[in-house]
């Protein structure tokens, strides 16, 4: 048995893989043109195409808008409440985004409240939102509440 030392140390069998020799005979798979396949400007000595060029073409980022319309910065956030939610409150209770804060269903008024009908209500509501789906509105009415807008 042979004690380890520094001078016969050896690299773990598979850990290190010999680099591959481009251009090296037929035999090898990487000989005659090397991996650079035939004539063109990839296979010249010192070539390099530049990132986005396109043969002389204009590239694509020189033709595309630089600039552009986006309604981001108008657009009106809104905070969905589904009905199923509402049903925490009391028959004939007056449902404002305040007492939905107080309710913890939103963080702040801030942001407008969008009502939607997903689940199904159960008590008879007042409420006050910045919007309604038209759904929403039927099932409100159905239980006998209303929907203002505000």
């Amino acid at each position: 048995m042979t004690t380890t030392s520094l001078e016969n140390l050896s690299p773990a069998n598979g850990s290190h893989k010999s680099r591959k020799r481009i251009g090296r005979g037929i035999g090898s798979g990487t000989g005659k043109t090397a991996g650079k396949g035939h004539k063109g400007q990839k296979a010249r000595k010192g070539s390099n195409v530049a990132l986005g060029f396109e043969g002389g073409q204009t590239p694509l980022y020189r033709r595309l808008p630089k600039f552009g319309f986006s309604n981001a910065r108008f657009a009106t956030p809104f905070k969905t409440i589904n009905l199923s939610q509402l049903n925490s409150f009391s028959d004939g209770e007056t449902v404002t985004p305040e007492t939905l804060v107080k309710h913890g269903l939103i963080k702040n008024t801030k942001i407008s409240v969008k009502v939607l009908a997903n689940g199904k209500l159960e008590r008879k509501l007042n409420i006050e939102a910045g919007k309604f789906s038209k759904t929403a509105i039927k099932a409100i009415e159905s239980m006998g509440g209303t929907a203002k807008e505000i």
